[in-house]
């Protein structure tokens, strides 16, 4: 395949975007950006290469931000793409890997919107605006439930009637693209630890941790939507279902729940100042560094989850914007977790690794920056070579 291909990762009120030159089968990063303020009557478009900033301007009124972004690409970034990869957060049951998108593809994705309603229709939205602008441009979508497909049973299972599970009701797990890119990079890494028990955390505003052996996911904390397991920036993770019962008893209904528990919750729920931990660790109040303590003590519990489910573990991950950055919060992470043998080391944690663990530590922790767009990226090709 000659050219350049571009991945799309669009969200509620942002499109990120980036081009891979893949010439020689190998994709390699030219340049990225992001059009934002979507909703808005002037988003603003934004691009950069690797010497620094190519574009910085608003869009005008009326202007279609993906037909803009087309003819920026064909003028300016190198040329019109010979396809797109998209990040289409749920596949369901059956996807196991990326497809070449369609029209009975597309019907498959929009039925799963409701069970991730945030995200699978601003997912879908650009693939439609491309499939009429561009009918001849083939698209593919990367699942971020695909990585996940492969746990046993009993990970997978809630325990409630079978009528249900069949329905679709049940774990899927999330953050697929970014766990295969870590999958990958820590056999490249640490090919004896990758072999065996890791733990993968990726931290950033939706949070989730990854049990893999052998690369492989076996489970997951996040389940049949992003809104299970640990504290996010908005979102409260592990909660009671009687909680939403109660709210409903008490007259709320369907959106208003939705809008609680995707928008006003966890780190900014508990604070009342932020969901962003570089405003709470800045902060530094008891509101502040409450909401950090819980932030923690359910990773930690997480990992303990996780720790089991796998007979034990060998290596500990930690990637995305709080994993990458925050070393306070993988100190305190750690330090929960010494009972299993995790141990950093505060002049490597420091400097975020990549290693972190102190030399005497019986498991090995790590800090290894995702890219899922790579991911998007290669998964992409492997759809178009097998075409």
């Amino acid at each position: 395949m000659n050219g350049l291909l571009l991945v799309i990762n669009a969200g509620s009120s942002s499109l990120k975007f980036e081009t891979f030159d893949v010439a020689d089968g190998t994709p390699r990063r030219v340049l990225g950006g992001e059009i934002e303020r979507l909703a808005s009557t002037k988003p603003h478009f934004m691009a950069r290469g690797a010497s620094g900033p190519l574009e910085d301007r608003l869009l005008g009124i009326g202007d279609d931000p993906l037909a803009s972004l087309l003819a920026w690409l064909g003028e300016h970034g190198g040329g019109t793409p010979c396809a797109v990869g998209h990040r289409v957060v749920h596949g369901g049951v059956h996807r196991t890997g990326p497809a070449l998108v369609d029209d009975a593809l597309l019907v498959e994705l929009d039925a799963l919107s409701p069970l991730a309603p945030l995200h699978q229709p601003h997912n879908l939205d650009p693939i439609r605006r491309l499939r009429a602008q561009a009918p001849d441009l083939p698209q593919v979508a990367c699942f971020d439930t695909s990585f996940h497909r492969g746990h046993p049973e009993v990970a997978d299972r809630f325990a409630l009637p079978e009528a249900l599970f069949v329905q679709g009701v049940r774990r899927y797990g999330f953050h697929g693209l970014s766990y295969a890119w870590i999958a990958r990079r820590f056999a490249e890494v640490a090919p004896g630890l990758a072999a065996g028990r890791v733990i993968a955390a990726h931290l950033g505003a939706g949070c989730s941790a990854c049990a893999m052996i052998g690369g492989r996911s076996v489970d997951s904390t996040m389940g049949f939507t992003a809104l299970e397991g640990l504290v996010m920036g908005t979102r409260p993770g592990e909660l009671d279902a009687g909680v939403v019962l109660y709210l409903m008893q008490q007259g709320m209904d369907a959106s208003a729940i939705e809008h609680l528990l995707y928008h006003e919750s966890g780190l900014k729920g508990l604070s009342g100042i932020s969901g962003d931990v570089r405003d709470l660790l800045a902060d530094g109040g008891p509101r502040a560094r409450l909401a950090l303590d819980v932030f923690v003590y359910r990773a930690a519990g997480a990992f303990a989850t996780l720790a089991a489910a796998m007979g034990g573990v060998d290596a500990v991950i930690f990637t995305a914007g709080i994993g990458e950055n925050a070393a306070e919060i993988r100190a305190a992470i750690a330090a929960r977790c010494a009972w299993f043998g995790l141990a950093v080391d505060p002049v490597r944690n420091a400097a975020n690794g990549p290693l972190i663990s102190a030399a005497g530590s019986r498991v090995a922790a790590y800090v290894i920056p995702t890219d899922e767009e790579a991911t998007i990226a290669r998964e992409t090709l492997s759809v178009l070579a097998s075409r």
